[in-house]
């Protein structure tokens, strides 16, 4: 097939293909080692998110050549169409080198606005969450079906995750804990397993902080496919990283966008 011939939703499931090719040999391997990004704290990276990075560049050098991407492993490449692709080879490399599978590879193209296609990818359960203007799909060990969001509108009967306990700032975390209070249940740890898993229906809100946009904007063009809505804790656009609120419906995005807001 020529470049031409595909659309971006297939480029993007070429991609996710490549990726998980190439990280799939690495996960759970007792001699995988991980570097630390940072100088304080612990942010890890490992061979797999480097070759599963490269392994998606490569398929963009084929099929996309003019497009831009911005990777968190290696440096951007401008655009020369006006659009970028962004890309997350191991969302959740903590997960990842502990052997849980709730790490994913994360693909979405943005037209500058906002991302107007997103893939998670979670390849050891062999899992994959698409959604574009024209579609909203996942495919998995059970099949194929369509995404949908749940109708929850109450805090009362709502499922809540977030990936860590503290969520960011002192003050973030508290804002985060106001919510928490209010639902039913909840979890913590997912990353980006947490967002599909709304898209999916099977949960009810997502609240995290410190994101990069690489982190969220496959995630935001899923959910939105899905019916849900995502911001960030202003009711902005939360494409450019930061703070993100996920909600399934517009009733439990006001309130837990009231809740994140409030003060004494």
């Amino acid at each position: 097939m020529t470049q031409t011939d595909l659309s971006d939703m297939q480029v993007a499931h070429q991609m996710a293909d490549a990726a998980r090719a190439v990280i799939l040999p690495y996960f759970r391997s007792r001699d995988l080692g991980a570097e630390n990004k940072l100088s304080q704290g612990f942010d890890p990276v490992t061979v797999a998110d480097r070759a599963a990075e490269e392994a998606m560049r490569a398929v963009l050098a084929e099929l996309r050549p003019e497009d831009g991407i911005l990777g968190e492993e290696f440096p951007p490449v401008v655009s020369r169409s006006g659009r970028t692709w962004v890309l997350d080879p191991i969302d959740g490399t903590r997960g990842f080198i502990s052997g849980t599978p709730t790490w994913g590879v994360l693909i979405a193209l943005s037209e500058g606005a906002g991302p107007i296609l997103g893939v998670i990818d979670q390849p050891y359960i062999g899992e994959r969450f698409s959604g574009s203007r024209n579609m909203a799909e996942m495919s998995g060990p059970q099949g194929s079906h369509p995404l949908r969001r749940r109708s929850t509108t109450s805090l009362a009967e709502a499922v809540l995750f977030t990936t860590f306990p503290e969520v960011g700032s002192p003050q973030e975390g508290a804002a985060f804990r106001r919510v928490a209070e209010q639902v039913k249940l909840t979890r913590y740890g997912m990353d980006c397993y947490a967002y599909a898993l709304l898209a999916a229906g099977q949960i009810d809100l997502v609240i995290e902080a410190g994101l990069n946009p690489y982190d969220i904007q496959a995630p935001i063009a899923v959910i939105e496919a899905a019916g849900g809505i995502v911001t960030n804790w202003q009711g902005g656009p939360a494409h450019e990283g930061g703070r993100a609120l996920a909600a399934a419906t517009q009733e439990l995005h006001a309130a837990a966008l009231e809740l994140l807001n409030w003060r004494d």
